[in-house]
């Protein structure tokens, strides 16, 4: 189990749960309450976990950390596609600095290791007039899992099975939270074209990766091709025309 003292010492409201439907909701209802900028839910498993594009995040009971932080930025709800590049930057550098590993980053959300995904962010905003109230964002992190379900076993892995170490989740949640905050003022303070640049930089997927974008039952591949001014990733097709991908997921894809 996460160890209460722990949580505590991280010098902000924490709730903490042992099983939970979703971290998200909850976060969610604290915001409306009024719960200030930082506070964490965070759960020893989820039950209904929730991922991008309504996929269900598998969240065994202390294997992973599961949690959602609420975010009060100073940012425009039109800042809401780089924000997310920025969780993803914060989460992938807190794994780098728990467990020396250098990940890989998939646009928009997921963190990956060796090609595998090992963590994923998914950000709900609340917009007044075009400003952001709140974000919650949810980031969930395969640590310690000794095995990965065989449905995912060959997309998903965890930083236990990357490097044969347990690693602290009390350690990941204060290094990862305390990213969030760097890369979240990153944007506060030097717009999105700082983010976008720093993401760019970190992803093997920005520019020249060969991809299919999935959108529904419809898939179109092409090459990736950069970052939008405003976080969108842009796809060169294979007739030759480039547009930003708006919605869907991104893969890999073989010459």
């Amino acid at each position: 189990m996460l160890d209460l003292a722990r949580l505590e010492r991280l010098g902000r409201p924490v709730h903490y749960y042992p099983t939970i439907d979703t971290t998200m909701r909850q976060a969610a209802e604290l915001a409306a309450r009024g719960e200030p900028s930082g506070a964490v839910v965070v759960a020893e498993e989820q039950t209904a976990g929730r991922g991008r594009l309504g996929r269900t995040w598998v969240s065994p009971p202390e294997a992973g950390l599961y949690f959602s932080v609420i975010l009060r930025p100073p940012l425009a709800a039109a800042d809401a596609a780089v924000l997310t590049l920025a969780l993803g930057l914060a989460t992938g550098r807190a794994i780098h600095r728990v467990a020396g590993l250098a990940c890989d980053l998939r646009w928009p959300n997921d963190v990956l290791l060796n090609g595998r995904k090992c963590a994923g962010i998914l950000a709900e905003l609340d917009a007044d007039g075009g400003r952001l109230r709140h974000v919650i964002a949810g980031i969930g992190v395969n640590v310690n899992h000794a095995a990965i379900p065989a449905e995912l076993a060959e997309t998903a892995t965890s930083l236990r099975l990357q490097t044969g170490c347990e690693y602290s989740r009390e350690t990941l949640l204060a290094e990862t939270l305390a990213e969030v905050d760097r890369y979240v003022g990153i944007l506060a303070e030097r717009g999105p074209a700082a983010v976008v640049e720093l993401f760019t930089r970190a992803s093997s997927y920005a520019a020249g990766k060969r991809v299919v974008v999935v959108n529904g039952g419809a898939e179109i591949a092409g090459s990736t091709a950069g970052l939008t001014a405003a976080g969108l990733l842009l796809l060169r097709r294979d007739d030759g025309t480039v547009a930003p991908v708006v919605a869907g997921s991104v893969r890999p894809l073989a010459d």
